[in-house]
């Protein structure tokens, strides 16, 4: 959406409501609207995708037997670590389930990582085009993107139950387990069953979500500190920006960490049985 310029400054409102808003297909702002595309968060997501995967086809390519370069020490380092919980976790074949993880770790830090980016810049950007339109960043920041790669492990939670277990056995276990095979529990069991399964996708998405929405905010909070025509205003931006980013580098690590454990762990358990 591009709006028509205006004659006075944005208020402290005004700019974080239009540094939170989506490039979209929809003139609607919402945090979550599955009948809309937010082509911000697309965007930057296929092209996270990509860096990652350019990242790791350099690294391969790179790799050699004898003492290694720092790329390629710290790519061995996040493969070892990757790897170990693994197997670890995941007690079957590893095949796909590894590389998925090392995906899943790669990608999300990358997207994480976007949001060291300052927040004007992209607003700065667009307005030597004179427009003004939302764009975010960020598309761990979103929860439509954040719940739309929980739903991917979800079908992943369900493909290696019924590849393990097959689908007579992954059926049983849904109307079966926890309390039992009596007829007159198949249908709490089977509630159960559903309720576990959406509270782990819900929760898979709303957790990355809240951690990097909340830092995008805070991020913007300071920049407001650095617009009020004061030293100690711009004083306090410095400060304090320079304390939460360097802060922020652990959030931004460790939720990519914890969406591929949890994606381990939810994926391990499809290879166990009640």
């Amino acid at each position: 959406m591009i709006t028509e310029g205006v004659n006075h400054a944005p208020t402290s409102t005004e700019y974080i409501l239009h540094h939170l808003g989506h490039l979209s297909t929809s003139h609607q702002e919402s945090i979550i609207d599955f009948t809309i595309l937010n082509i911000d968060t697309v965007f930057w997501s296929v092209m996270m995708g990509i860096v990652g995967l350019t990242l790791m086809t350099v690294a391969a390519r790179r790799a050699t037997s004898g003492v290694p370069g720092r790329f390629q020490a710290l790519v061995e380092m996040i493969f070892e670590l990757v790897n170990d919980q693994s197997k670890n976790i995941v007690h079957g074949d590893r095949t796909f389930i590894a590389p998925l993880a090392l995906t899943v770790f790669v990608w999300v830090l990358l997207m994480n990582s976007l949001d060291f980016l300052p927040v004007d810049l992209f607003a700065a950007f667009f307005r030597l085009f004179d427009m003004e339109p939302h764009f975010r960043v960020v598309p761990t920041a979103d929860l439509n993107g954040t719940l739309g790669m929980a739903t991917a492990v979800l079908l992943l939670m369900l493909y290696y139950n019924v590849k393990i277990k097959g689908l007579g056995g992954f059926l049983h276990e849904l109307f079966c387990a926890p309390f039992g095979s009596h007829p007159a529990l198949w249908l709490a069991n089977f509630g159960l069953n559903l309720i576990e399964f959406v509270a782990k996708t819900v929760s898979l998405g709303m957790r990355l979500f809240g951690n990097m929405y909340a830092g995008e905010l805070v991020f913007l909070l300071i920049a407001l500190l650095g617009s009020t025509a004061t030293w100690w205003g711009f004083g306090l931006h410095i400060v304090a920006g320079s304390i939460w980013a360097i802060f922020h580098i652990l959030i931004v690590v460790l939720q990519a960490f914890i969406f591929m454990m949890l994606t381990l762990v939810y994926v391990g358990q499809a290879h166990q049985g009640h």
